[in-house]
């Protein structure tokens, strides 16, 4: 019998064992038993039970049960397994803080406290025309520095309330405003400041205003290094000696001299609000310079004063009681006498106003900046208005000449780059920019911008007409509008009827009735929409859609129209304007902002704008800028109660833009231009017109006349058949109108501008002086002399129009200016109509 005993090490079988039982688990030895021999190892052949047990799946092993009075922890699964636990998460918080700690301790340890900076004694800058030659030097900074003790504690106090109100009680930084602002600025709310005053201190005598990662850290520890050894009046006193208040002042005791001409212990609690609230924004907040920030300046103000009642350093009386200080005028320096202060603080304000550096960092001087400006054209605008308007001022025999204000700017529409502007007569004498203010209506200029928003949005006429050049409105002189929410029937110039005319001669002539009509036709909200893109700033002042603002009611600059007739004249196109060609900084140049052309308009909708008001030039109020002896289109405008006098026109290749303004040299206020230069009134079509003709003459000179390649809106080039069925006339409200065919008017007798409106008409009396203000169809004419009392007979087209006062014998227009009706004022001329509006 063979032996049936198991081999050594083996289990012994069952019969009543399953076979997966048997199994043993695997890699487990067999256990030895102590003396054991260690068997020889030999490979079993695996048998069919052992196979079919190996392919059955094991079953799981049962978890250990938890211990009694004890929860299983709950088993991560899925998503839950990515993860970190609490272990992991409380490690990697204390070694965030552990190496946060570290490097602020080596921070402080390796960060000295600097010598002063060079913004103790900084540079000048330089600007250059366009040719790399001079404008001018900016002058060197202006600071006295005083202690603490001559500082006015009211005014101490304005200083804190505008800047850090709890200084005193807080530490040299504050991580939780930084964050803020830092969130802020992140977000889109404005870029805010989140430094204490210790900070800002540190920023302006230790390092410098860039903008950069390495000087906030530097200026971090600084701060910290510099509250635990100085005392908070150390710190405020170097603050109030340090920082720039504007008028290239550093320092609250040059602050004091330049603003309210004083020293700054005389200081009134009012005063010292003002000068804290400069500290903001220097720039913008001088009230002097920038007439058009005063709502915000006072805004600041206002809240400094309210910031102390708030800490108690002001009473309410006395709070109640406190009016705003007026800053006496700017003090130019000789260096920037003429044109050279105007230009140099119109770049100024792009730089700052497109962030290219704010107002502080470019007052520590040291750039060099290239400017668009082209020194031939420059000299050349400023030959203009010498010539035309300024050689025949006699402010000493006319008190109206001292009223007079001119600005102009001129822009190249392919690049945007202003290559001219006029400021004024003296940046010493006038220290307001005239051609970036925003104080006086734009009139009739506004226009085109109308037009060119009805073509754009295919709009149609209340009985259903698109609106072209030859769609026919009715302009009789104060016809109320259809149509509209608001009930509006303006005036137009001269208060002529038209009857019914085509837009292109509504345009030529300037008539209110019809652009009042148009601009409800096409939707104010969406003529608004058009103008902001041609270029005008959609925060303009009394930019308010509504009927009036087809006359040009809002209050752009001569700038900002300048840009929005660039994108007219480029079909449409508009290029952000520009000052700048280059800044640079010691071997360093400063990045411009992209100025990527856009299609504002379409081309169709700029192209017939700029066809009519080519007609506007050739046959309309605009003929005296035919004598620039190249092809151009243009708009005259003249502001209400005759306050300002515009001409916007262009050539292919070069857009300018002139005003005349009126404003009383000691008060500031706006005011109208009767009498100036000895003429009744001044029209866009006159002075305006004429510096714009011979600035254009020379600024073209040595270039070929180029005419206007235009693609016209379909039926804008050739006007409709004269019947009354092909274009039916637009329905008054009171249904009377008579159907008429649409045949243009003759210019009213006597002319548009001088007496009419230039020098005795187109020529010496026709259409200007007899003319279609002071003696022809309107005021001699139509009304008070008018088509029976002497107006289109007797002082009207024959005695005082186109023959008595007019081509013929008129050259002044002695019978159609003085003689006949009410409306043209007495024979001195010099008194205003009874009614003054927009054209």
């Amino acid at each position: 019998m063979s032996d049936q005993s198991p081999p050594p090490g083996w289990t012994p079988r069952d019969p009543d064992t399953p076979p997966e039982a048997r199994q043993p688990r695997a890699n487990q030895r067999p256990r030895q038993q102590p003396g054991d021999r260690q068997p020889e190892t030999r490979q079993q052949p695996e048998t069919r039970q052992q196979r079919e047990a190996r392919q059955q799946p094991q079953p799981e092993p049962q978890p250990r049960p938890p211990a009694p009075g004890k929860k299983p922890r709950p088993k991560r699964t899925g998503w839950r397994r990515l993860l970190p636990t609490w272990r992991m998460v409380l490690g990697a918080v204390l070694l965030l803080a552990l190496l946060i700690g570290g490097a602020l301790m080596a921070g402080y340890l390796l960060v000295d406290i600097p010598p002063a900076n060079a913004a103790a004694t900084a540079q000048s800058n330089v600007y250059l025309y366009s040719d790399g030659s001079q404008i001018a030097r900016d002058g060197e900074v202006n600071r006295v520095n005083v202690p603490l003790s001559q500082i006015p504690r009211t005014v101490q106090e304005a200083v804190l309330a505008a800047e850090d109100r709890d200084f005193y009680s807080e530490r040299a930084v504050d991580p939780k405003a930084m964050l803020r602002a830092a969130w802020n600025t992140a977000t889109g709310k404005g870029t805010q400041s989140g430094s204490t005053i210790t900070q800002q201190y540190v920023k302006n005598y230790y390092l410098g205003q860039e903008q950069t990662i390495k000087r906030k850290v530097k200026e971090f520890f600084i701060a910290i290094k510099l509250g635990r050894e100085k005392s908070k009046d150390y710190i405020l006193e170097g603050y109030l000696n340090t920082s720039y208040f504007g008028r290239n002042a550093y320092g609250i005791q040059a602050a004091a001299q330049a603003y309210y001409g004083k020293d700054v212990s005389n200081l009134t609690t009012a005063e010292g609000a003002y000068l804290a609230t400069l500290l903001n924004s220097p720039s913008a907040f001088d009230v002097v310079a920038h007439p058009q920030s005063r709502p915000r300046a006072l805004a600041r103000w206002n809240y400094v004063l309210d910031g102390m009642v708030k800490k108690g350093w002001l009473s309410e009386t006395e709070r109640a009681t406190t009016q705003f200080p007026e800053p006496g005028k700017v003090r130019a320096a000789a260096g920037l006498s003429g044109q050279r202060g105007y230009l140099v603080e119109a770049i100024k304000d792009y730089i700052v106003e497109n962030k290219i550096l704010d107002d502080k960092t470019l007052a520590e001087g040291g750039y060099r900046i290239t400017s668009t400006i082209d020194k031939r054209r420059q000299n050349a605008f400023v030959a203009a208005v010498d010539e035309q308007m300024i050689s025949k001022l006699d402010p000493g025999t006319r008190k109206a000449d001292r009223l007079v204000r001119a600005g102009g700017v001129s822009i190249d529409p392919a690049t945007g780059k202003v290559v001219a502007m006029y400021g004024g007569i003296d940046y010493t004498k006038q220290y307001v920019n005239n051609a970036t203010r925003h104080d006086y209506q734009v009139a009739s200029t506004f226009k085109p911008f109308v037009f060119a928003s009805a073509v754009e949005n295919d709009s149609r006429t209340q009985d259903g007409r698109r609106i072209t050049p030859n769609t026919i409105y009715n302009g009789d002189n104060r016809r109320p509008v259809v149509g509209g929410r608001i009930r509006f029937n303006p005036e137009n110039e001269g208060q002529v009827s038209y009857g019914n005319i085509t837009v292109n001669t509504a345009t030529d002539l300037s008539v209110n009735a019809v652009y009042a009509q148009m601009v409800v036709d096409v939707g104010t909200g969406k003529v608004k929409r058009t103008a902001i893109d041609l270029g005008i700033p959609e925060d303009t002042p009394n930019f308010v859609p509504g009927p009036a603002m087809a006359l040009g009611t809002m209050q752009a600059s001569v700038l900002d129209m300048t840009q929005a007739y660039a994108t007219l004249a480029d079909h449409g196109r508009r290029t952000p304007y520009t000052f700048l060609e280059k800044i640079t900084k010691g071997g360093d140049t400063i990045g411009l902002p992209e100025r990527t052309p856009t299609q504002a308009i379409s081309r169709e909708a700029a192209d017939t704008t700029t066809s009519m008001l080519v007609s506007v030039v050739d046959n309309g109020t605009g003929t005296a800028a035919l004598a620039a002896g190249h092809p151009a289109a243009g708009k005259t405008g003249t502001g209400e109660l005759d306050r300002s006098a515009w001409f916007a026109a262009y050539t292919p290749n070069l857009v300018t833009v002139v005003s005349m303004m009126g404003q009383d040299p000691d008060t500031g206020t706006l005011q109208s231009l009767y009498g100036a230069l000895g003429e009744p009134r001044i029209g866009g079509g006159g002075y305006p017109a004429r510096i714009w003709a011979a600035y254009t003459k020379t600024a073209l000179e040595g270039t070929d006349p180029v005419d206007f390649d235009l693609e016209l809106q379909p039926g804008a080039a050739q006007p409709p058949p004269p019947s009354p069925e092909s274009n039916p006339p637009q329905e008054t409200p009171d249904d009377e109108l008579t159907p008429t065919p649409p045949v243009r008017p003759s210019p009213p007798t006597g002319g548009q501008t001088q007496g009419g409106r230039d020098n005795g008409g187109q020529n010496q009396g026709g259409q200007n002086n007899g003319g279609q203000n002071q003696g022809g169809q309107n005021n001699g004419g139509q009304d008070n002399g008018g088509q029976n009392q002497g107006g289109q007979n007797n002082g009207g087209q024959t005695q005082g129009g186109q023959d008595n006062g007019g081509t013929t014998e008129g050259t002044q227009g002695t019978q159609g200016t003085t003689t006949q009706g009410a409306d043209g004022g007495p024979a001195d001329g010099l008194r205003p109509p009874p009614s003054a509006f927009l054209e």
